[in-house]
């Protein structure tokens, strides 16, 4: 039986066709991905499943072989459609159990809350389904992996049969990755039906059943799972042959461009969070620096970009100590980075994209003169770096938000590369892209080793550590716990089960 069926589905925004005649057949009780590039039209279908949307005419949508039309996120939620976006919606000074709860409370006679009623059904939820929560705990203090639990205790509360996961592992460590798969276990074991918007090919071999592919707003094909290899997914999602592992020759190091001696910081707290930490790096290598999120990566980059005061310690370029300046002179001594947040620290997203392009160098020729920006100049220069980074749609007048994170994240990178650094730093390069955009954003990383530049790459993506470093730091508690060597990368047979024991704090 089919617990959902989608019928010619379109949706247009403007004149963009986000959705085109899309079919979809979600059998109950399986878990079923939706895979797609960046811009696909992944995220728009499923808020017309959830009423965050209504479709074009013509399209039909079929809950459990009953036609119906879902005007509201309330309609869908009372026929057992239950959704977690990507970023969650939590109140973060509310508990757990007013989370939970939040907008069905069971009350009293008089009106008030029934705690006492609601803290044994979310006991009794947890209870059925394997969650360990702290009912009583603020949100704003637990971790991206509980939080993500807390979402999906909150469809089960309201009662979800067919439950929408958009894009679930985007901010989990790799711990949190293998509790979320648990999880969707346990929700397939007691019948519930899954949908999961993803472009991890390797999430979708581990946990799904069945695989829808989108590309550009189509319909392409439904795939059993078991019988498709990572490589036909990757080619079906984009339309060409992908290459899931970056080809690239040994590095050939020169001197030292880039050093970190005794580097210790507080975080907003006041609490140390980069301890003694040291690291050189030579031109003509990838440094890749692995660690479990939370072990002072995000102070350290703050740090050595000028963002945040170090307590201690020194940082050079090209033998010049660049700790006491400030960010724009930082960026002047030949040192660029890609940021974890491309939305938050890369872009001003209601800028447009050629103004994105030179937010760096605005006030310099060619952009300004005397004061007043030269558009012109703007313009071309944003045309060439469109054209040559292949950033679509080519206008240049739209706003930042309006382009897929792919694309998004092409700017940031060009816009680096463009100001001829000595030193890259790249943060989560690729985090939240497809398989297409982290190719190509691979594929620019390494030409820019080969050209000479020195790459620092920090990410929670073990795998793209490995496959893109020379050479490996990993950093525990804010400091460097060991190096691996480029032999050592390329000869041991069990190479990331040898990096994941010192990530969690092990011993050789």
């Amino acid at each position: 039986m089919f617990a959902l069926q989608l019928k010619n589905i379109s949706k247009t925004f403007g004149t963009f066709k986000a959705n085109d005649g899309i079919n979809l057949d979600v059998i109950s009780g399986e878990v079923h991905a939706i895979l797609g590039e960046n811009g696909a039209g992944k995220s728009t279908l499923m808020k017309i499943i959830f009423g965050l949307y209504q479709p074009d005419a013509g399209g039909e949508i079929f809950l459990k072989g009953k036609k119906i039309t879902i005007p509201t996120p309330r309609f869908a939620i009372k026929n057992g459609i239950g959704m977690v976006h990507q970023h969650f919606m939590l109140v973060r000074p509310f508990t757990i159990l007013q989370n939970i709860i939040l907008g069905v409370e069971p009350r009293t006679w008089f009106g008030a809350v029934n705690y006492q009623v609601a803290r044994a059904q979310v006991t009794e939820l947890a209870k059925t389904y394997n969650f360990n929560i702290e009912a009583d705990r603020l949100v704003e203090t637990i971790s991206v992996g509980m939080q993500q639990r807390v979402e999906i205790i909150k469809t089960l509360y309201r009662n979800a049969e067919l439950i929408i996961l958009d894009e679930p592992t985007a901010s989990l460590t790799p711990q949190e990755i293998l509790d979320f798969y648990r999880i969707v276990e346990n929700l397939k074991r007691v019948g519930k039906t899954i949908i999961i918007i993803t472009h991890k090919l390797h999430e979708i071999k581990e946990i799904a059943d069945r695989c829808t592919v989108i590309r550009k707003g189509r319909f392409i094909e439904t795939v059993d799972v078991a019988t498709t290899s990572e490589e036909e997914l990757a080619s079906k999602m984009v339309g060409r042959k992908v290459d899931l592992k970056v080809a690239k020759a040994d590095a050939v190091p020169g001197e030292v461009v880039f050093s970190i001696e005794d580097l210790s910081a507080l975080n907003d707290k006041h609490i140390l969070k980069v301890k003694n930490f040291n690291l050189t790096l030579r031109r003509g290598e990838i440094l890749g620096l692995a660690g479990i999120d939370g072990n002072g990566q995000r102070e350290l980059v703050e740090a050595l970009t000028g963002l945040r005061k170090f307590k201690s310690g020194s940082i050079k370029i090209n033998g010049k100590e660049i700790g006491h300046l400030t960010p724009r002179q930082i960026y002047e001594s030949k040192l660029a980075m890609i940021p974890e947040d491309r939305q938050r620290r890369g872009l001003i997203m209601d800028f447009k994209v050629k103004e994105n392009f030179v937010l760096q160098r605005i006030e310099k020729s060619p952009f300004s003169h005397y004061g007043f920006i030269i558009n012109r100049e703007m313009e071309k220069f944003t045309e060439s770096m469109m054209e040559r980074f292949d950033i679509r749609p080519r206008n240049i007048e739209l706003n930042a938000r309006n382009l897929s994170g792919g694309n998004q994240q092409k700017i940031i990178l060009a816009r680096e590369i463009a100001n001829n650094p000595d030193v890259l730093i790249a943060f989560q390069p690729t985090r939240g892209l497809d398989v297409g955009a982290i190719e190509y954003i691979h594929h620019e990383i390494i030409k820019l080793r080969d050209q000479g530049k020195a790459i620092l790459l920090i990410s929670y993506e073990l795998d793209e550590v490995i496959n893109l470093s020379d050479r490996i730091a990993v950093i525990v508690d804010g400091s460097v716990s060991v190096n691996i060597s480029h032999e050592t990368l390329v000869t041991h047979e069990n190479i990331k089960e040898y990096i994941g024991l010192f990530m969690a704090g092990g011993k050789a």
